[in-house]
């Protein structure tokens, strides 16, 4: 089967997109209003695209209304961020935290999910995540009027006790149990991981 995927409608080409290029890694985001309210919600369409500088990706969907949801809207207002990594602990509280709340409403309160003070940015991260990526706003992309691709630089990271060696710097696979996104309401873990050992 040979798609054409430029003339399909958004909806189709989303569909396929985000059924097709699985698993991914989920970007739990933090993000304070300037009205100083707490937002925390999951975005799937994440990656990281490089270091030193070290940066990550978010591609957030508009509203059908052409409104930025409250994530972007707050990283493109306030300049800052915090994105944690999902693992099997988390996800119940990362799916609360995708409930369709008003902008006042704290997804975080909400998912009964505790923040802590950032070092170097006003975002609080959550406690329960086993990864934080306190990010300052490198780029907003405007390649579609209906999304919202945010380039965020890492300013200070933030790893749970035990999930990596102090002097390798080699995360522990046995200790970290990532979540990924596949579609509609299917995730997986990393709990079948195999090895390949790169040729030579």
């Amino acid at each position: 089967m040979d798609i054409d995927l430029g003339s399909l409608p958004a909806r189709d080409q989303y569909k396929l997109l985000s059924s097709t290029v699985v698993p991914r890694p989920i970007a739990l985001v933090s993000t304070r209003s300037a009205a100083g309210i707490d937002n925390a919600a999951p975005y799937s369409f994440f990656g990281v695209m490089g270091e030193a500088p070290a940066i990550l990706a978010l591609g957030i969907k508009k509203h059908p209304d052409g409104r930025s949801k409250d994530t972007a809207a707050n990283i493109i207002e306030t300049g800052e961020f915090v994105v944690h990594m999902v693992d099997e602990a988390l996800a119940d509280g990362m799916n609360a935290c995708a409930a369709s709340l008003a902008a006042e409403e704290s997804e975080a309160e909400f998912a009964g999910l505790e923040l802590l003070p950032s070092q170097k940015v006003v975002p609080r991260r959550l406690a329960a995540a086993p990864v934080a990526f306190e990010c300052r706003l490198a780029e907003h992309l405007k390649t579609v009027p209906d999304r919202d691709i945010l380039l965020g630089e890492v300013v200070s990271m933030h790893v749970r006790d035990g999930l990596v060696d102090a002097e390798t710097l080699y995360v522990d696979p046995d200790a970290y149990k990532p979540v990924g996104r596949l579609f509609g309401p299917y995730y997986i873990t990393a709990a079948n991981r195999f090895t390949l050992i790169r040729p030579d």
